[in-house]
């Protein structure tokens, strides 16, 4: 039987041109966000199944990969159920890792402590364009920070990477999950049924507010209590400003902190943007993770027709560790999406190396080969990327090949030339 050569569902290979792009990209991020004072970290890709499976990531949480226990722990023969045989599985995202980082490690960290972690994560999720069972992540967190700075930081540097790549015009759209949940209560819904509920909500771009009536209504919930939930999203259609609309409209029942809190993050960031983006109020953004507790938020990139970039702030998951709650805030962008775009739009490297091939004709070596690499490391010194290869017989497709690839400029090398 052969070896399939092509990769796992869901997964893929990665070509050099888009190894190069995603080579800037991961630059760029690791530049802008230093200077925001965020430093690098890593986590293990494996976890314990635990702290996966912690109802923390939502219906993420459905989607990892699991691994099975090893050696003499491993008895599949007697096993009843799955918790005795899966001990481990792949991380479906950097933020519960990044919890148990900082909890294993905070007595070494300084506060607050500003994380930037990029790796791969893994979902058993349907592939379809922008994504994948295997992919990359770059998460931005601030852990001890209580306040509203943390989410400023966070939308700033963010904001400031995705327009160092060239993206304009984007949108963030921020809410809060206090807000979310006010409202559901506000309008007669059970505390229980919320995850529910904020299910549809999600759905309202996509099936409009009379969707979102007629699905909640088929869900069981009864019909003055969603009359109720949605008249609130329809009068905040017609208001000027949202925010003061629901602090007006939810006085006594909405913490005032929750709405100044999230007018001052809206006025903070559009008067010190350096980006080219709008941020925006939007309250039917729910965001799907339910370990969010405060402020969250989303960047909409028109190109691509959907999110490529989300967080928000969640207090409580330290806590799960430690018994200890910790501030903590964080923002994750869509790497493979913003590659995605990039690529289809013809992106082009600012500033790049020039790329030079020195073809050396077969049968060249000895001292004529050594002065050949040692023209090469002068011009690598210089800044060029050089490459040196020995000449094929098609020597025409070989250039074309080569000139696809980057290379511009073109030198060759005979045996008869190099004996003078």
């Amino acid at each position: 039987m052969a070896l399939s050569k092509k990769p796992v569902k869901g997964m893929k290979d990665i070509l050099p041109d888009e190894m190069q792009i995603r080579d800037y990209c991961i630059r760029v991020i690791k530049e802008t966000y230093a200077q925001f004072g965020f430093v690098t970290i890593d986590t293990p890709c494996v976890e314990h199944i635990e702290n996966l499976t912690s109802r923390q990531g939502g219906e993420n949480e459905k989607l990892i990969f699991k691994i099975l226990k090893r050696g003499e722990k491993l008895d599949i023969a007697t096993a009843t159920d799955e918790e005795q045989v899966v001990d481990s599985g792949l991380r479906y995202d950097l933020t519960v890792p990044l919890s148990r980082y900082y909890s294993n490690n905070a007595s070494k960290l300084p506060s607050p402590f500003k994380a930037l972690q990029i790796g791969y994560v893994w979902r058993a999720d349907n592939p379809q364009r922008g994504r994948f069972r295997q992919f990359m992540q770059c998460d931005i967190d601030i852990f001890g920070e209580p306040s509203n700075l943390a989410e400023i930081e966070l939308i700033l540097a963010t904001a400031k990477t995705l327009g160092r790549l060239g993206f304009k015009g984007f949108k963030i759209r921020i809410n809060d999950r206090r807000i979310l949940k006010t409202m559901a209560a506000y309008s007669g819904f059970a505390e229980e049924s919320f995850d529910s509920v904020f299910i549809t909500l999600d759905k309202m771009d996509k099936i409009g507010i009379e969707g979102v009536h007629d699905e909640l209504v088929g869900n069981g919930f009864d019909v003055s209590v969603v009359d109720k939930y949605l008249g609130l999203y329809r009068k905040l259609n017609d208001a000027e400003d949202g925010v003061e609309y629901l602090a007006g409209e939810l006085a006594g029942v909405l913490d005032d902190s929750v709405t100044q809190g999230l007018k001052e993050i809206i006025d903070s960031v559009s008067a010190t943007r350096e980006a080219d983006f709008e941020i925006v109020f939007d309250p039917t953004l729910v965001r799907g993770m339910s370990y969010y507790t405060g402020p969250i938020f989303e960047i909409s990139v028109s190109e691509f027709g959907g999110s490529c970039a989300g967080g928000g702030r969640y207090d409580k998951m330290v806590g799960k560790f430690t018994g200890n709650d910790v501030p903590a805030c964080g923002f994750s962008i869509g790497f493979e999406r913003i590659v995605m775009l990039l690529l289809e739009n013809g992106f082009q490297i600012p500033d790049r190396p020039k790329k030079i091939v020195y073809l050396i004709e077969k049968g060249i070596g000895g001292q004529a080969l050594c002065d050949v690499i040692a023209k090469a490391q002068k011009a690598r010194e210089g800044g060029a990327q050089v490459l040196i290869a020995r000449m094929n017989n098609n020597k025409k497709f070989q250039k074309e090949q080569l000139t696809a690839e980057g290379y511009e400029e073109f030198e060759e090398f005979y045996r008869e030339a190099l004996k003078k």
